[in-house]
């Protein structure tokens, strides 16, 4: 049972200077945040992908990188890499080279992304959404277990006998990321890949038929049941009382909301929304150490995950806040969930 943490580097909005904060100071916070999690013992650390003016991070390698050189033990992976977007060959380079540094620590996260923004940005047509993906994962896949490959695709000019450097020495860990297409559950079944589910709203229950489906579609196309590997991704903050959510981390949470959700037609996110969230059956992993305990390990039991990662830095709480929220799961969170289950291994089912 692995816990981890997830950002997207949010930049903090200052209302009386209508600017957000400087993406320089935020990737600072962001390193020395990741160093305490390292310490306490958090197994995995996701960096987000976006090409935003509210988010600080870009290039999530870039960060990992940087990462690699001042943490021990924890797993640094995107959360996600949009792989639509991007060069399967350089992604492949950039994380080996961060794999070799790290002392084969690295993981890619590779996913569509829910934002658009990548795709005019790096010249490449939305019509062609399903088609890139399906195409760049084909090729990332293949460099990560041939050192000489021969290729040829619609998208990219083809590959002719040549090896990518450098060779990390293994082939690198590759989660496929979803937030809730069935096409997208069928094909990390099918390709017996890592699968880790972005739930972020409604209730965690409503994903049981898509990971019942994945569980049954790894296993139909011949893949080691043992091998199988399932995580959830949730938005999470915890405080040492509810009241402090509520009162503290609920306008930073809902202004982010209302960002994104201008954009997309949203209405205003509510107090009542965010609370309905908060409630044992809700989406949100957010309250007290005990509260988000119970719920993690919940859910863990109810899809017998592998994996749980806490998105901590919606609407980008202050960085004294975010390094309690971080002190708080590293003490209290996680040795409760890894004692829960010491004697558990889940059983895929």
């Amino acid at each position: 049972m692995e816990l981890g943490i997830g950002m997207f580097g949010d930049l903090r909005f200052d209302k009386q200077k209508q600017s957000f904060q400087s993406p320089s100071e935020r990737l600072c916070e962001l390193i020395e945040e990741v160093k305490l999690a390292d310490e306490l013992g958090v197994d995995v650390f996701a960096m987000g992908e976006h090409h935003r003016p509210d988010y600080a991070v870009s290039s999530p390698e870039i960060v990992l990188s940087a990462l690699s050189t001042v943490t021990k033990r924890i797993k640094l992976s995107s959360g996600v890499s949009v792989l639509s977007s991007t060069d399967p060959v350089k992604l492949y380079q950039d994380f080996a080279t961060i794999d070799l540094l790290s002392g084969q620590r690295v993981e890619i996260m590779a996913g569509r992304g829910s934002f658009t923004e990548s795709f005019p940005l790096f010249g490449y047509d939305l019509k062609d959404y399903n088609g890139l993906f399906e195409e760049k994962l084909d090729l990332l896949l293949k460099l990560n277990t041939n050192e000489v490959l021969s290729w040829r695709g619609k998208y990219r000019a083809p590959i002719e006998s040549q090896t990518v450097y450098p060779r990390p020495g293994r082939a690198l860990p590759v989660w496929i990321a979803v937030g809730g297409t069935p096409n997208s559950v069928l094909r990390a079944a099918r390709l017996g890949l890592p699968i880790i589910f972005a739930i972020i709203g409604g209730m965690p229950r409503q994903f049981n038929p898509l990971i019942q489906y994945y569980k049954e579609q790894y296993v139909n196309f011949g893949h080691d049941p043992s091998q199988m590997q399932i995580g959830v991704h949730s938005h999470t903050f915890i405080a040492d009382t509810e009241e402090e959510i509520l009162d503290n981390y609920f306008p930073y949470y809902a202004a982010q909301m209302d960002r994104i959700g201008r954009e997309r037609g949203w209405s205003a996110y509510t107090k009542a929304q965010f609370m309905g969230g908060m409630s044992p059956e809700g989406a949100l992993f957010m309250g007290s150490a005990e509260k988000v305990t119970e719920k993690i390990i919940r859910t863990i039991e109810m899809f017998k995950l592998t994996r749980f990662v806490a998105h901590i830095d919606v609407g980008a709480p202050s960085h004294k806040e975010t390094m309690r929220m971080i002190e708080l799961y590293g003490t209290k969170v996680l040795p409760e969930v890894k004692k829960h289950f010491t004697a558990d291994v889940p059983v895929h089912s």
